[in-house]
């Protein structure tokens, strides 16, 4: 399959200007000006799209989803479901990390492959970590460093809770051995081993990691923690994480005037705090937290509600960012697409560049509103509607 894209405005995350795209059997193969093709019999061959009045982006990568469903704090019912894949391709995601959460129990590592292997035949680009909240770690092999060697998709350990009541409570001793066992089977196996890192509301907050950092030869880029903005005592921990050479993960959520209500700093908002704190802006990443529950506590720690994160407000914090908050698209951008990429070591992921993937989102240039999406260069999204639906989406 050929797909050119016409007179957009390319991102690649930086601004090239107004381009056409060449894509060829799932890559990008030309970035230039006035390209044209002469194909005979091209019906079914080759699909041109007019990006005019448009901004190419390279697709969304989310760093942080339960592919599998998750949740389950309040009960058997409050297990969350599986997401669908147009549940990622409407969001302009096109490709997603899928981790175990509070519940290793009822779900395994087993059944996340299998969920991301069967994304992946419906044409997202998917990967996994291995682990849950818990130490020691529920695995496939029942050794992080055979994960990561035997399986493909493995490329790092998590989501692994720290400073919250649902953790395992693990000991400095015991965090340090599983972040070595990530770092270790990373490089035998020529992967990122990030260790992704679930930081509740507790007074704790990054104490483990800078414990590890501080006290082993383990870098702090080893770790990719999320849920930063999560309270304001620990957003601001994180700025100093950040401008101390570590990488940090912003949850966007779906109703983000609630959740700034209840506590939260919203995503758009503590980016733009932190580019104006002096954080360079490889230093964080946006995931959504889709398909994971999203439990409300009590003062006495008793689950009163719940919701479910979805992927789609990855985007809408990015248009926050820039609309209303005046940062230029191409630094934001690389949250979501360079960033994640370079860090979870995706190497032909994140840009639009010659060779790397033909994974792009067309958005509308002035209200930067989702118009088309490309996964290995096959339309999935067009005119905001999805045309290719998940297996059991269809009829």
């Amino acid at each position: 399959m050929i797909t050119l894209i016409k007179n957009a405005k390319v991102y690649q995350p930086e601004c090239a200007g107004v381009k056409d795209i060449l894509l060829i059997d799932g890559k990008i193969s030309t970035i230039g000006e006035n390209i044209s093709l002469e194909i005979k019999n091209a019906e079914g061959v080759l699909v041109e799209i007019d990006g005019s009045g448009m901004v190419a982006i390279p697709g969304l990568i989310d760093p942080h989803t339960h592919l599998l469903g998750g949740g389950g704090e309040g009960g058997y019912k409050t297990r969350t479901p599986e997401a669908m894949l147009t549940d990622f391709t409407t969001a302009g995601v096109t490709t997603a990390v899928g981790c175990l959460g509070t519940d290793g129990v009822t779900r395994n590592m087993i059944s996340l492959l299998a969920k991301a292997k069967g994304l992946e035949e419906e044409g997202l680009s998917t990967y996994v970590y291995t682990g849950s909240y818990h130490v020691p770690p529920v695995t496939l092999t029942g050794d992080v460093m055979k994960d990561f060697l035997l399986a493909d998709k493995v490329i790092g350990v998590g989501e692994v809770a720290i400073s919250d009541h649902r953790s395992s409570q693990p000991s400095s001793q015991e965090f340090r051995r599983l972040s070595a066992d990530a770092r270790v089977g990373g490089m035998l196996s020529g992967k990122a081993g990030i260790m992704n890192i679930h930081l509740g509301d507790g007074s704790r907050m990054l104490e483990l990691i800078l414990d590890t950092v501080e006290n082993t030869e383990i870098p702090i880029t080893q770790f990719l923690p999320t849920h930063i903005n999560r309270n304001p005592a620990l957003f601001e921990e994180g700025i100093r994480y950040a401008k101390g050479g570590g990488y940090v993960d912003f949850t966007a959520s779906k109703d983000p005037e609630y959740w700034e209500a209840e506590g939260e700093v919203r995503t758009s908002k503590g980016i733009k705090r932190m580019l104006e704190e002096g954080v360079s802006p490889d230093q964080f990443t946006i995931s959504s937290d889709a398909q994971g529950s999203l439990p409300l506590f009590n003062e006495k720690m008793e689950c009163i509600g719940l919701g479910v994160g979805k992927s789609d407000t990855i985007l809408p914090e990015i248009r926050s960012c820039v609309l209303d908050l005046g940062i230029p698209l191409e630094t934001v951008l690389r949250a979501s697409t360079a960033n994640p990429a370079r860090i979870l070591k995706l190497t032909s992921k994140g840009r639009i560049a010659p060779g790397f993937d033909g994974d792009l989102c067309l958005l509308e240039e002035t209200t930067l509103e989702l118009d088309t999406v490309l996964c290995k260069g096959q339309i999935m999204v067009r005119s905001g509607k999805p045309v290719v639906l998940g297996t059991f989406q269809q009829g």
